[in-house]
């Protein structure tokens, strides 16, 4: 399951009552449908994933270059030599924590290099993504793993309380469709029983590895950019209602957010 929003967002949005679960299954169909297009519709993609991807080099001898994706965060890069680049001798481009980066500059002398060809030859491994405040983009939970430990292959978190509020007071702290992050590892929520405190989770997903956890680790859940899960929210319904397809050229936010490739 992918989703941008979650379950609760939308039933939020809609006004259902707390009891009325009925169209739930349809309501997840239309999240991840909603999320699929957005997508699409604007070349980007508003979960973090952490993979390493290819670049292609303009030139035998540069100093720039020019990503295939928004970059969050980076943390190595092969030149296409095979040598490492530290990254101590590149900048981004914006220069800015809470942007992503469109661009890789390197400095002191350093350059992009390739030994056979320029297609594909720097290897850039990272966190892929886009969200225009990524430094507050995880928030704590306040709740921590249970399970002593979480291992490697379970499905089943244990937490302290699954519907108590987050470390900011927002209620529920876990919600399905949640993205969550325990140490280097991403989970999803697929199911949640609030009476025994239990989430229903896909392990080691967006490219992170499934791993034990001891009991006590915190637990932080991914809030996407308020607009992006708006949007997503309203698509969704859209769907759900049946009212159809959109272009995007409707939405002047989605033109907006379009990225653009050479």
């Amino acid at each position: 399951m992918y989703t941008i929003a979650t379950l609760h967002d939308i039933r939020q949005h809609l006004n259902l009552a707390d009891d009325d679960t009925s169209s739930d299954q349809d309501l997840l169909k239309a999240l991840q449908q909603a999320s699929h297009i957005l997508e699409s519709l604007t070349n980007r993609r508003y979960c973090p994933a952490v993979e390493s991807r290819v670049a292609s080099i303009d030139s035998q001898q540069s100093t720039e270059l020019m990503l295939p994706d928004d970059l969050l965060s980076l943390s190595a890069l092969t030149n296409g030599d095979g040598s490492a680049i530290s990254l101590d001798d590149v900048r981004a481009v914006p220069d800015h924590a809470d942007l992503p980066t469109s661009v890789l500059h390197l400095i002191n002398g350093v350059a992009f290099t390739y030994s056979e060809s320029p297609i594909h030859a720097v290897s850039v491994m990272g966190t892929w993504g886009w969200h225009d405040r990524w430094t507050q983009a995880w928030r704590d939970s306040g709740d921590t793993v249970q399970d002593d430990p979480l291992s490697a292959d379970a499905t089943t978190l244990t937490v302290t309380d699954a519907d108590g509020g987050d470390g900011d007071g927002f209620s529920p702290r876990f919600q399905v469709g949640h993205l969550l992050q325990i140490e280097s590892e991403f989970l999803r929520v697929i199911g949640i029983d609030m009476e025994a405190n239990q989430l229903t989770v896909q392990r080691g997903i967006n490219g992170t590895t499934a791993s034990s956890h001891i009991q006590g680790i915190a637990i932080d859940t991914y809030q996407p950019a308020p607009a992006i899960r708006d949007l997503c929210v309203r698509y969704a319904e859209l769907l759900f209602n049946s009212i159809g397809v959109f272009h995007s050229d409707a939405d002047p936010l989605v033109s907006r957010l379009r990225r653009l490739t050479a």
